[in-house]
């Protein structure tokens, strides 16, 4: 069994999908209906614009969906993987709309309006400066959410992300997500580290981003994915389309439970995860969280060789 997989925010880079894009006109169509759908060349940014600019959250959504989309089309196209192969798809956070678009519960220009609301609610629900991001490593899950618990103090310090076996990522307040960082070094974290980030995302301060989503998911037309998606916040399975929306409402201030989601998809029998847009983050998860799956990656044309050569060892 195959599960395709999508990455999130923080796999971006200048230059990604442009490989792609030049050598396959399946890529350059999706790179162009995202530009048309958001009335800017996006592209363009993507591939000549700064990093900084790159990475505002606005851009990175819509950008790295495209990506994986994409890099999706391509797959199916000149390596016969479509989704006919796959069991299931899945996403980590602005991933989750990237493998419903995969999966056609999504429109692609759809997604692509959706993502540039998502990021500009997202940075707007919070003032620069108010609230932080911090990922303590070598705590597990409940000794992390103790720690984000007993730093709140008053304050929102909440479990954010579930990435893998001791890499918990907690958000808040930035004065009780520092005040998380000290306690967890104190409670046996082998390290903490501040993430670069311009909002707390996936706590409770991103509220009012979660009521944009509700009104603008109400917008769009939402269809039965093809194959089944595993869910951030239920770490299961939907294909129900309320089921889906509201699952999208929640992941805003949910946590993403994407060891959970890996070792779901795993135990229900995935023996290949391919994860499909911008750089190798999940594969790099998956190999901690389910070692005996294999983990490919597909964002760039060379890496379809590969893709096709451990396909044909299976």
């Amino acid at each position: 069994m195959i599960a395709f997989v999508c990455p999130g925010q923080g796999s971006q880079a200048v230059g990604m999908g442009k490989a792609l894009a030049d050598a396959f006109p399946v890529a350059r169509d999706v790179f162009a209906e995202v530009d048309e759908a958001l009335g800017e060349k996006l592209s363009g940014l993507m591939w000549e614009g700064s990093p900084e600019e790159l990475a505002l959250t606005a851009n990175a959504q819509p950008a790295l969906m495209a990506v994986s989309v994409a890099a999706a089309r391509v797959v199916a196209a000149e390596a016969g993987i479509g989704l006919d192969r796959a069991a299931f798809v899945a996403g980590h956070s602005l991933g989750e709309y990237s493998a419903l678009t995969v999966a056609g519960a999504l429109a692609l220009a759809d997604t692509a309006r959706l993502l540039r609301i998502r990021g500009n609610a997202m940075q707007k629900a919070v003032p620069v400066g108010e609230g932080a991001m911090a990922a303590l490593l070598g705590l597990d899950l409940e000794a992390a959410r103790q720690v984000a618990h007993d730093a709140a103090a008053g304050e929102v310090c909440e479990v954010a992300n579930d990435n893998g076996p001791g890499q918990v990522v907690v958000s808040g307040h930035a004065a009780a997500v520092g005040r998380a960082v000290a306690l967890a070094g104190e409670r046996g974290a082998r390290r903490s580290v501040m993430l670069p980030v311009s909002a707390p995302f996936h706590c409770a301060l991103m509220a009012p981003a979660a009521d944009a989503m509700r009104e603008a998911l109400g917008t769009v037309r939402v269809a039965p994915p093809a194959v089944p998606v595993v869910a951030n916040v239920e770490a299961a399975p939907l294909q129900e389309t309320a089921a889906i929306v509201d699952a999208l409402v929640r992941q805003v201030t949910g946590t993403v439970r994407w060891r959970e989601c890996v070792a779901a998809m795993a135990g229900a029998g995935t023996a290949t995860f391919i994860e499909i847009g911008a750089g190798k983050v999940l594969s790099g998860l998956g190999k901690r969280i389910a070692p005996g799956a294999r983990h490919l990656s597909v964002g760039a044309p060379a890496d379809l060789d590969a893709l096709r050569a451990a396909l044909a060892e299976a």
